[in-house]
Order: C-alpha cells, then sequence, then structure tokens
C-alpha cells in the first residue's frame, strides 16, 4: 500500500489552534464585559467579536494553498483584531493563534514579518494595560512568538522531508515495476522466437524443400514426388502440435492440468490488506478454454484495481451460470468513483483491455460505482455464440 502523507500532525495542531483562538476570544469578551460594564464601546467590542470569530470560521473553507481569496481573507482577520485590540488591548493574546494562521497562509518571510508586527502590537497593548512597567509584559509575547514561529517551522520541514521521500520510493517503486515489466517482456519475446525458430519455423522450412522436391520431379519420378508429399503432411502434422503446444504455454497457468474456473478464482487474492471471497452461484458448466481464461484474466485485473486505487478492506468474487451465459461479478466496498458506467468508457490500461477480452467473446461488461460505497464490475459472456 502507498504511505499516505504526513498531514496527522498539521490537522492536530490545526484544531489545537482553532479552539485555542476561540477559548481566547470567549475569555476577552467575557473579560471585558465584566471589567467595563455599560461602556459605550461594548456594543462596538461584541460586533468586532463575533465579526472576527465568523471570519475565522471561514477559514478553512478556503484551504491553506496562498490564493488572493486566502489572502484577502487573512487581511480582513488581522484587521479586525487590531481594531478589536484598540478599542480593547485584552484581546491582544487571540494573536497566539493568529501567528499559526500567517505562518500557514503566508510564505516564510512574509509570515515571520506579520508574526513580529502581531508581537510588537501584542506588547503595546499588554504594556497600555499594565499600571507599571513589567518586563514580562516585554519579554513573554516575543519569545512565545518566537517558540510557535520555530515549533510550525520545524514541523513543515519535516513533513516537507516525508512528502519528499514517500515520493521518491513511489517514483523509484513505479520505475522498478516498468523495469521488471521490460525485461519480462523481452525475456517473453526471446523465448517465442526460440521456440518459433526451432520448432515452426524449421518445419515450414522442411515443408517448402520437400514441396518444392515433389514438384520437381512429379512428372518423372511420381512414386518419389508422392514420397515427399507425404513427408511434408507428417512434417505439418508435428508442427500443428508444436503449435498447439504453444498456444496452451501461454494459456494462464491457474487453468492447468485441468483446474476449474471456480477453483483458479478462489485461490486469487488481492494482497495481504484487503479480504477475498469467494461464491459460485447455478449449477456449473463446462466452459470453453478461452471463456475461462478471459474470466479469470478480467478478475486479476479487477483484484489489481481494487489494491492499487479502491482502498477497500474486503472484495468479493461471484461466479454465477444462469444457463445461456455466466457472469463474473467483482464487488468491493472501496471509495468508488463518479466515471461514466457505460461500456463504451474507459479509465487507464486494465478497464479496456477487459472490454476488449469481454467483446471479442461476445459479451457485455458494466460498471457501477457510487463516492463512498464501493464499485461493482460484471463481466457476462454467452454461453453459445452470439448471432
Amino acid at each position: 500500500m502507498t504511505p499516505a502523507p504526513p498531514r496527522d500532525d498539521t490537522r492536530t495542531l490545526a484544531t489545537v489552534a482553532h479552539t485555542a483562538f476561540f477559548l481566547l476570544l470567549g475569555a476577552s469578551v467575557a473579560r471585558f464585559l465584566l471589567r467595563h460594564p455599560g461602556e459605550p464601546r461594548t456594543p462596538w467590542v461584541i460586533a468586532l467579536s463575533v465579526t472576527l470569530a465568523l471570519l475565522y470560521v471561514l477559514g478553512p473553507a478556503l484551504g491553506a494553498a496562498p490564493t488572493r481569496r486566502r489572502l484577502l481573507w487573512l487581511g480582513l482577520v488581522v484587521t479586525t483584531w487590531v481594531v478589536l485590540v484598540v478599542l480593547a488591548p485584552s484581546f491582544a493574546w487571540c494573536a497566539v493563534p493568529l501567528f499559526f494562521t500567517a505562518l500557514r497562509t503566508l510564505p516564510p518571510r512574509a509570515a515571520i514579518v506579520l508574526v513580529a508586527l502581531l508581537t510588537a502590537f501584542v506588547v503595546t497593548a499588554q504594556l497600555q494595560l499594565s499600571k507599571s512597567f513589567d518586563p514580562n509584559l516585554l519579554l513573554a509575547p516575543p519569545a512565545v512568538a518566537a517558540l510557535a514561529t520555530a515549533v510550525f517551522v520545524h514541523m513543515e520541514r519535516q513533513a516537507q522531508a516525508q512528502r519528499a521521500l514517500i515520493d521518491d520510493l513511489i517514483r523509484t517503486r513505479r520505475e522498478l515495476a516498468a523495469t521488471e515489466r521490460r525485461e519480462g517482456t523481452l525475456a517473453e519475446r526471446q523465448r517465442l522466437s526460440m521456440e518459433i525458430h526451432d520448432t515452426l519455423a524449421q518445419n515450414l522450412s522442411s515443408q517448402q524443400m520437400l514441396l518444392q522436391a515433389a514438384d520437381r520431379t512429379w512428372d518423372s519420378d511420381p512414386a518419389t514426388a508422392r514420397g515427399h508429399v507425404r513427408t511434408a503432411t507428417g512434417i505439418a502434422a508435428h508442427g500443428l502440435a508444436e503449435a498447439r503446444r504453444l498456444v496452451h504455454d501461454l494459456a494462464p497457468s491457474e487453468l492447468a492440468d485441468g483446474a476449474g474456473l471456480a477453483e483458479a478464482l478462489r485461490a486469487l487474492d488481492a494482497g495481504p490488506d484487503i479480504e477475498v471471497r469467494f461464491h459460485l452461484e447455478g449449477a456449473p458448466a463446462p466452459l470453453p478454454d478461452r471463456v475461462q481464461s478471459a474470466l479469470l484474466r478480467i478478475a486479476q485485473g479487477a483484484l489489481a484495481n481494487v489494491r492499487e486505487h479502491s482502498g477497500a478492506r474486503t472484495a468479493a468474487l461471484t461466479l454465477s451460470f444462469l444457463g445461456d451465459q455466466v457472469v463474473l461479478d467483482i464487488a468491493d466496498d472501496g471509495h468508488g468513483f463518479t466515471e461514466p458506467r457505460t461500456d463504451a468508457a474507459g479509465r487507464g490500461h486494465g478497464l479496456p483491455a477487459m472490454r476488449a477480452r469481454v467483446r471479442q467473446l461476445g459479451g457485455t461488461l458494466t460498471i457501477e460505482s457510487t463516492p463512498g460505497e464501493g464499485t461493482v464490475l460484471s463481466a457476462a459472456i454467452p454461453l453459445e455464440p452470439a448471432p
């Protein structure tokens, strides 16, 4: 399975920052109302607090990328907070969660500049609240801002390094798989070329020589010519047997030695993380070799798609004998997709290959999928030639 990008730590930090923001905002409102009851600025403070809360709620919907809307939103949030702090300096500590928001939204240098400005504003507001000079009010906000910035930058660098490592691993795995496929293809081509050269090509060459010799001696020595023809016929029979052997060797190994389709399907798996179940419905009927091979290859391709793309935990193979046709259903409980479900639609390389196999046998391939509810692939092949 492909490892997921390391986003859990970032999401946890975001949740903590959002929770802290609303707790600090609520505490600041309560403190202001308790210490300044009935002041003329109270309606403005409450209205700005509600506006700031609503703006902050809209933030996650805009995403974390520094788009124009995201930058405009951040500007509105900071401006609203600044006005609110001017009216009530006790709201200054709401800037701590805003540090995290700025660091997530802006490029590193711009974010650090904004954090420094917010910190300076917090120090100024806290000094206004204090009746006497307090060194903690001057040093604590910069220390908190520096610590928050360092933690966030460190986590982002770790996340970027992990994402780069995961990308390298995925790319290396794909390159290795492509190399193995190329090597396997070259090896199979070499094997077939040797087989054809040593059997079919040699037989055809011998037949050509014998028939040419028979043609030259047909009038002068009919008996010898007939002998050449009989010998060529024997070589042709031997070549036919060799050709059948080659074709048999290209058939799925799971169906070798007389193994039936049901047994081959029952033995399939989709990896250690997916449970595959097999069901047989109806009375089994003898199937042509090409039908068995096609259904087995379709099942293998479908399970490969389940393993690579669906995120499923279970998959079910159902082989149904319905009298005039045989149907193979492959269902999974993965996340599904929203591609068209018509028989003519295709995506990637696996589905077109499956459709080509079914179409050659006069059958149909249908796909039904709903996001979040899995996918069902069904291959129906008639047991008699299609008209």
